[in-house]
């Protein structure tokens, strides 16, 4: 079997078909990322949820991993006036991981080659593949020399930009949609204080919301925080318009007073990386017939908003995994995986570019905190009949469109509950609380 990419999905993909005893050749057209060296600017710290702890307990490496995830227990927002407040994510115990792309990249490389038939082959680029009757042939370049491989399955890991769906477009009846968001990203690494420890608290993915567009900041193991900003290009807050240092600062000075302090170096980090762009990717079919499949962002690229992009893409290994138990041939196994897959993928990238706005408009507005409150009371009551959909994408195994879905549902209930002004004045009534939810079990039941 071939797998082109040796990224985060790929590597642990390669690490569950060895477990299985397969002969798997990781193909990659970078070098040995455990050569290079680790540096910022197009990363965006991963967020590491229930999903992905799944599948790298299914492939036997969570273990591994859990020596750089740090605990994130939820939302410390950040107001122009210097006001705090902390949004918990889900219910007592529940949280998210931060972990570095390159430091979970270089532990699943070599986890995956602790199996007897798995290889890597660095500096390989691929340029497609052509279909056989009985095989499929790679088509790779390395050293600037052509090279074909035969191989019976190829999994296209390879990203956004997938080589192996780039072929797999050609073929007839193939669906491809790609948008860029009006927005782009710049990192701002945040490096310990004084004292050689964090400078924020280290359990919170920090916000600072400012309408169209805001800042984030993660911890790493290494007492730094990546600080990402999320902006428009265009217009007179755009990242286009930061082309000096005296507007990057007076940005900063203006928008955001309370970080400026922690980042002494701001506008020299500021012209040192790139900014980057999101896309994202819709196609369909996910396989070509029994011997080509795509994996991860190839299959369904997503904005990073709702920390799920990682996630879903090793929940894909996850499902493979499960339809090989289940069907008998790659025919059976890859097509039940495009049924399977495709829904949850569409569902994802929507919730994704939701919660954007909600983390960039909505997380300082009264009536979303009181919401947010009120939720929170309901699933600490009644966590059997009452799951927020942030839970239920973040802390759980639902598919994606039937929580999408469930949400959509959930959110007219509480929109009717949010008008009444006994949401405003009785929210923390235990007795008013057992009268709402009836309420909202009545009006989500109605809409299914």
């Amino acid at each position: 079997m071939a797998i082109v990419g040796a990224g985060l999905v790929g590597s642990l993909w390669a690490r569950m078909l060895g477990n299985r005893g397969h002969d798997v050749t990781v193909y990659e057209r970078r070098p040995d990322p455990r050569n290079q060296n680790l540096h910022g600017g197009r990363s965006i710290n991963l967020a590491l949820s229930d999903r992905g702890w799944k599948a790298l307990e299914l492939a036997g490496v969570a273990e591994a991993v859990r020596d750089i995830a740090l605990p994130i227990r939820g939302r410390r927002m950040h107001a122009v006036d210097g006001t705090k407040t902390f949004q918990p994510y889900g219910l007592e115990g529940q949280c998210i991981y931060s972990v570095s792309r390159a430091g979970l990249n270089r532990i699943l490389v070599e986890c995956a080659e602790q199996m007897p038939k798995v290889r890597f082959a660095f500096d390989h680029r691929c340029h497609g593949y052509t279909r056989k009757e009985e095989a499929v042939h790679l088509h790779l370049e390395t050293g600037g020399h052509a090279m074909d491989v035969e191989v019976d399955q190829i999994f296209g890991t390879d990203g956004a930009f997938s080589a192996v769906r780039g072929r797999m477009a050609r073929n007839d009846r193939f669906d491809f949609e790609q948008r860029y968001l009006a927005h782009g990203y710049k990192e701002v690494p945040m490096l310990p204080g004084p004292d050689g420890g964090f400078q924020m608290e280290e359990d919170g993915l920090h916000i600072w919301p400012r309408g169209h567009f805001m800042l984030m900041a993660l911890p790493n193991p290494d007492k730094t925080f990546t600080c990402t900003l999320f902006g428009p290009y265009e217009g007179p807050d755009g990242l286009n318009a930061l082309d000096t240092g005296e507007k990057v600062k007076a940005f900063f000075e203006t928008h955001f007073p309370d970080v400026v302090p922690l980042l002494p170096h701001l506008v020299e980090d500021w012209n040192r990386y790139p900014v980057s762009s999101l896309v994202m990717i819709r196609c369909w079919p996910w396989n070509d017939g029994g011997q080509v499949a795509l994996m991860g962002d190839a299959s369904h690229a997503i904005v990073p908003f709702y920390g799920q992009g990682m996630n879903s893409g090793m929940e894909d290994c996850t499902i493979l995994d499960g339809l090989m138990d289940a069907h008998g041939s790659w025919d059976e196994i890859l097509e039940a995986y495009t049924a399977q897959r495709k829904p949850a993928g569409d569902a994802i990238l929507e919730l994704a570019l939701k919660n954007y706005v909600e983390m960039r408009d909505l997380t300082g507005d009264p009536a979303f905190l009181l919401q947010k409150k009120l939720e929170a009371r309901l699933q600490k009551a009644h966590p059997d009949r009452w799951i927020p959909l942030y839970s239920q994408v973040t802390f759980s195994h639902i598919p994606y469109d039937k929580a999408l879905e469930r949400g959509q549902q959930q959110q007219r209930a509480m929109a009717s509950v949010m008008s009444k002004p006994e949401a405003w004045n009785h929210y923390e009534d235990d007795g008013w609380m057992e009268h709402v939810l009836r309420h909202l079990e009545q009006e989500t039941s109605r809409a299914e």
